[in-house]
């Protein structure tokens, strides 16, 4: 499940989501406040772009959005049955410090998720295979384009 080759092994090790190899982001710690969430340019070991066009990761958002409710839903439950006669202030305590806690993390996952929605996994790269261009640091794919 969390092998080479699945989604969720680039999602969960915050690896490149085409070759799996590289690494994702500046800094794998996600509370390394001072570089979170930012993204590399591009994969240091297969060169693939990780930014599809300006703005790629907006959509992120979203994915971010929904984690969020569920972390909300997941904390609000486990408290209701732990502690069956929780305050109203226990429950929103509760959620916030897990939210702002688990904040970090669930940015760098949405975009790790966002990511390998739009990018499939093509293997290692072998040492005898040329980059190509449309995978240079930098470039934007775009549908039709082709190498001359």
């Amino acid at each position: 499940m969390t092998s080479k080759g699945g989604k969720l092994y680039s999602i969960l090790r915050f690896k490149c989501p085409h070759c799996h190899v590289g690494e994702f982001f500046v800094d794998r710690n996600p509370y390394a406040l001072r570089t979170a969430g930012e993204v590399l340019p591009a994969c240091p070991v297969c060169h693939r772009s990780y930014s599809r066009e300006p703005g790629f990761y907006y959509g992120a958002m979203y994915v971010a959005y929904g984690l969020a409710v569920a972390t909300f839903v997941t904390i609000y439950v486990v408290i209701s049955v732990v502690v069956p006669t929780a305050s109203t202030e226990l429950l929103v305590g509760g959620v916030l410090v897990g939210l702002f806690g688990l904040g970090p993390l669930l940015y760098a996952v949405s975009k790790t998720i966002w990511a390998n929605i739009f990018f499939s996994y093509q293997g290692p790269p072998s040492e005898n295979t040329p980059v190509d261009a449309s995978d240079a640091p930098g470039q934007i794919d775009r549908p039709g384009d082709q190498s001359p």
